[in-house]
């Protein structure tokens, strides 16, 4: 079994994965934010059992064999559900929420590596 196998690290790549495509949905709000009638989205947060359901990711999925299909990678933004929002796009709300998201997903990528570190630490002989 390979340490990216625990079910606490995976649910740490699918949370990651949640951050990237909330990050490129809320960039997508500040460019369109002049364009008319376009209303902000957001993605849903996805729920703990989400996370850690072992079956997510192992849908059948179409293979990418040319740059110029499109990318439908397990976690891309196409895998969570879009909210819309019921207003027009507010620059100073989409930019914290960027923020927010960004220190998140650092807040993620540092316990992943922790983890794995301690996990390291545990299997060596020098330990």
């Amino acid at each position: 079994m390979a340490m990216s196998d625990l079910s606490i690290l995976a649910a740490l790549k699918v949370k990651m994965k949640w951050h990237e495509g909330r990050q490129r949905i809320l960039s997508e709000n500040v460019a369109n934010a002049d364009t008319p009638r376009f209303q902000a989205r957001d993605l849903k947060t996805p729920t703990f059992r989400e996370l850690v359901e072992p079956s997510r990711g192992t849908r059948l999925r179409p293979l990418r064999t040319d740059v110029a299909h499109l990318d439908n990678e397990p976690g891309a933004a196409a895998d969570w559900q879009l909210l819309p929002q019921d207003a027009a796009v507010v620059l100073e709300e989409e930019m914290l929420k960027m923020s927010e998201n960004q220190m998140d997903y650092q807040l993620v990528t540092t316990l992943y590596s922790r983890s794995l570190g301690l996990l390291r630490a545990a299997v060596s002989r020098r330990g």
